[in-house]
């Protein structure tokens, strides 16, 4: 590797054995990591042919050290929890997120970016309402700033894409649930407004092909994100109509999963995979509060420690860079089935 070209900071921090945010941050101010790390990182640039981008580390400093993060939500824990990790990411790299909420409007978005624009971010990362979106303001706006997408994607926009994919992990809570009782019914909004919705039904439907079952959706009524309102009225009404083609319901997210438990308690059924047991009930997402419902809910964890780390860490090497990438990059992380007392 010493003959190696390193064409990059992240190649750099590689050879020297230390994370990508640690180098960035000593070439923003040595003294800012600690003594043994700066003597490791000089030791290196000794002994490997690279020098960064000096005049770009120093634009940078002139102009901003602002990262821009903008989510669908933040009154939803999920998408509270994953601005967290991913602002703690940006401040370890020796930078300043912004978090703005589109508190589930497409103009609200738009106006986020606008605020975002006048003040000129190094960076921005988007999850996106996605089919809400203004699609072409959203284009626009990333074609003059570096803008890397998560959660949510719309094809075109941005410099690259990070989220789940919703088949596989749609795919192996339908494949328990069939292997352990009766196959799942699919519990949804007929017009859903999180942005993976569609996909999750989609894959549920093609899930139940695969098997040779029907699929059977319930879609019920409801507008914006009180999902779990939601789920208790018309889990209620579900449960009155007693029509169930099946004693096992998906719901298509986690929180609508909770207001259907709490539905259930309500009705006297006693949910879980035991004997004596009405109904069994899983989600999607591992909501941060899935596992303190009573039963605790059986559902899929998004690996969202992973989407935050590859967004950050591809908005960083863009900054550096001040290049676009060659071609746009598409990544889906793998969910993992969370067995719990629901199902």
């Amino acid at each position: 590797m010493m003959n190696a070209k390193i064409k990059n900071m992240e190649d750099f921090a590689q050879v020297c054995g230390i994370s990508r945010p640690t180098v960035s941050k000593y070439f923003n101010d040595p003294t800012s990591v600690r003594k043994s790390t700066r003597a490791q990182i000089e030791a290196a640039l000794d002994r490997y042919e690279y020098r960064p981008n000096i005049y770009a580390i120093n634009q940078n400093r002139r102009q901003t050290k602002n990262i821009g993060l903008v989510v669908p939500n933040l009154t939803d824990p999920f998408f509270a929890a994953i601005a967290r990790t991913i602002e703690s990411l940006i401040v370890d790299a020796g930078f300043n997120p912004l978090l703005l909420s589109s508190h589930g409007g497409p103009d609200q978005e738009v106006a986020n970016l606008n605020s975002l624009r006048a003040i000129k971010p190094a960076a921005v990362l988007l999850a996106p309402l996605g089919r809400a979106s203004h699609a072409d303001m959203l284009a626009a706006f990333a074609q003059e700033i570096p803008t890397v997408l998560f959660d949510a994607n719309i094809d075109n926009v941005g410099e690259a894409f990070f989220g789940s994919d919703n088949h596989q992990s749609i795919g192996i809570i339908v494949d328990y649930l069939c292997e352990t009782g009766e196959p799942p019914v699919f519990f949804e909004m007929k017009t859903p407004i999180n942005p993976n919705a569609f996909k999750r039904r989609e894959a549920y439907r093609a899930a139940m092909a695969k098997r040779g079952l029907e699929a059977h959706l319930i879609q019920v009524d409801g507008d914006g994100w009180g999902f779990e309102e939601i789920g208790f009225r018309e889990g209620s009404r579900m449960i009155a109509q007693r029509n169930l083609p099946s004693n096992t319901v998906l719901c298509s997210n986690d929180r609508l999963a909770i207001g259907l438990l709490s539905a259930a308690y309500e009705s006297g059924l006693r949910v879980g995979a035991g004997a004596g047991s009405a109904l069994r009930i899983a989600g999607h997402d591992d909501h941060p509060f899935s596992r303190y419902t009573s039963p605790s809910l059986t559902t899929v964890s998004q690996d969202y420690d992973a989407i935050a780390a590859r967004s950050v860490d591809t908005i960083l090497n863009l900054i550096e860079s001040e290049d676009r990438l060659d071609q746009r990059e598409v990544t889906l992380f793998e969910g993992r089935l969370v067995k719990r007392g629901s199902a």
